[in-house]
């Protein structure tokens, strides 16, 4: 087996590849979720849609986080809120990418506080953490496991319950909005690959996502795992992305061709 890390467009120009691929089994593609279910809506033009690929299995499955410095004077959501208030459109606040799960967690949460944020975009959540700690911007929402490795304070998760490692990490519910963003990570083959190459690359999956050392290195990184199947797996991911597409559609976050 040979990785090949393909960045660039949130995620798109590796996407764009895989759908593209020969449905042999031989070129599969291990990604977050925002190129799946998130960019066939909000950049139409791009040369693949959900439906490019066959889903294999779940990997992982964590919350976003919106979390700041612990200098930054903000604690909660309705610090927040004030702070944008006092100077509308102007506060800024980092993403890894226009239309990555941090920015669409960002705009659900400035759709439900009624409040104006300056959204300032980078190649990554690596460069947005560099702006963060530099000053440039005041909150990201990203990877959980950010706020320890930077020494960050989380302002609160985007989950349904707090995180069994971070139980002092307020939810957004527990704030006041129901609010819940995941940043899952799954395995994909190019539609029209064969039933049989596909329950083969599910049951390897299955098989290493229970070996122990995995679930251990997984929840070091921060991104617990959580296994479905290529049945379950095909109707989470077409539930995601029905999920998203209203979000974008709501929010007028469609990028123009």
């Amino acid at each position: 087996m040979v990785i090949r890390n393909v960045g660039g467009a949130t995620g798109t120009i590796g996407a764009a590849e895989v759908a593209r691929a020969k449905p042999d089994g031989t070129m599969l593609m291990l990604t977050s979720m925002a190129p799946v279910v998130v960019q066939p809506s909000f950049r139409p033009s791009i040369p693949y849609r959900t439906d490019s690929f066959a889903p294999v299995c779940l990997v992982a499955d964590a919350p976003a986080v919106l979390m700041t410095t612990r200098n930054s004077g903000l604690r909660s959501v309705a610090d927040v809120v004030a702070r944008a208030r006092a100077a509308p459109g102007q506060v800024p606040f980092a993403s890894g990418g226009v239309g990555g799960m941090g920015h669409i967690a960002m705009t659900g949460l400035i759709r439900a506080t009624g409040i104006e944020m300056n959204h300032i975009p980078f190649r990554g959540s690596g460069d947005a953490i560099i702006a963060l700690q530099s000053g440039t911007v005041l909150m990201l929402a990203a990877e959980a496991n950010l706020v320890k490795q930077y020494e960050l304070h989380a302002i609160g998760a985007f989950a349904e319950q707090r995180l069994p490692e971070s139980p002092d990490m307020p939810t957004m519910r527990e704030q006041g909005h129901d609010l819940v963003f995941a940043l899952w990570t799954g395995l994909y083959a190019p539609a029209n690959t064969p039933e049989p190459v596909l329950a083969r690359l599910e049951g390897a999956c299955e098989r290493t996502l229970r070996a122990p050392a995995i679930g251990e290195g997984m929840a070091r990184l921060g991104h617990p795992i959580r296994y479905l199947g290529r049945r379950e797996f095909t109707e989470f991911t077409r539930a995601e992305a029905a999920k998203y597409h209203e979000v974008i559609e709501a929010a007028g976050m469609r990028q123009a061709d």
